[in-house]
């Protein structure tokens, strides 16, 4: 397993050049100039020339590409133009609220994904079944920015269950920063009081950004329960006089979940990409409104470095998934 772990190890890095590659030059190529936004909408044109020419933005495109591949190498991200920092500096501050925002959505998910398509299995057919199978028809139907809005519109301004947004409310202080996640540096910290408001701050915009990953696991795990309970070795189990509760927990259910940790681990993407949304709608300082405001200012560096981290995180979850294979099947040996 350490040599099939340190080989896809070694295959991120032609898979981040290829993404290098794809959005940098789709970045550059985009209308709008960088230039101008720095300098400001009265400055003259030889003063956006010389912002121009001190960014290397005057500079052709496989020029300005070779000198960002040479500072990456170095573990330079560049300098964020709209921010004035260091990209690097810039996602090691945003990064923890995205982490903590789609990790609590994929808790969600599996939390609930998983019983409600064993659920839906076990009573095919019957009203329980047709209940599930209609809210995950509609949880991928519905658009997640559309929903954000709904919720924050009915959730919070007509009743008042959910703050607006943000992290925690405007009068109190962050927690002292350890990991950067107000919920694990609140419990840390053995403060109570915001640890509670941290997670009432967090529980809409999560639970929104679960319910389309949501209904992709309840679907996909009915199914995979479906086909397991017709298979042969689960007729002779319930002939042997095996009970019910251990022919499914003992013999379906691990098989029926390989297919759907492989639909978790896809998930994780759709995640981290809706997160840009949410985050834009709960105005969460998470690296989805980081890349929002990234874009408004065509701020190529910054887009290039939320583009590469998610590009690796991606795969690393995706590495994940197969060792997670290998655990919960002993069959599957990773060669």
């Amino acid at each position: 397993m350490v040599v099939f772990i340190l080989r896809r190890l070694v295959l991120l890095i032609p898979i981040l050049f290829g993404v290098s590659i794809l959005t940098f030059v789709v970045s550059h190529v985009v209308p709008g100039d960088p230039a101008r936004l720095i300098a400001g909408p009265h400055a003259t044109a030889a003063e956006v020339a010389v912002v121009r020419h001190a960014y290397g933005l005057d500079r052709p495109l496989w020029q300005q590409y070779v000198t960002y591949i040479g500072d990456l190498l170095h573990g330079n991200l560049g300098i964020s133009l709209h921010t004035q920092r260091p990209v690097r500096d810039d996602l090691s501050s945003f990064l923890p609220a995205t982490i903590e925002l789609t990790a609590a959505a994929m808790l969600i998910t599996i939390a609930l994904g998983i019983p409600l398509g064993i659920l839906a299995a076990l009573t095919r057919n019957n009203w329980p079944d047709a209940v599930v199978r209609l809210f995950s028809t509609l949880g991928v139907s519905v658009p997640v920015f559309w929903l954000a809005l709904v919720a924050q519109l009915v959730l919070y301004d007509f009743l008042g269950w959910f703050p607006a947004g943000g992290r925690l409310d405007t009068t109190l202080q962050p927690p002292p920063h350890i990991t950067g996640m107000y919920t694990i540096d609140s419990l840390l910290a053995g403060n109570g009081p915001l640890l509670a408001n941290s997670l009432w701050h967090l529980a809409l915009p999560a639970i929104v950004l679960s319910l389309g990953s949501l209904a992709v696991v309840i679907r996909m795990m009915r199914g995979s329960m479906l086909e397991v309970l017709r298979q042969d070795y689960i007729r002779t189990a319930s002939a042997k006089g095996l009970g019910e509760r251990l022919i499914i927990w003992r013999h379906a259910f691990r098989n029926a979940l390989l297919p759907t940790i492989t639909v978790a681990g896809l998930q994780t993407g759709y995640l981290l990409g809706g997160a840009i949304l949410v985050e834009a709608v709960f105005s969460w300082s998470g690296i989805g409104l980081y890349t929002v405001q990234s874009i408004f200012t065509s701020d190529y560096n910054a887009v290039m470095g939320v583009t590469l981290m998610i590009a690796a995180l991606f795969i690393l979850v995706n590495l994940l998934v197969d060792v997670l294979y290998a655990i919960v099947d002993p069959r599957i040996h990773l060669g």
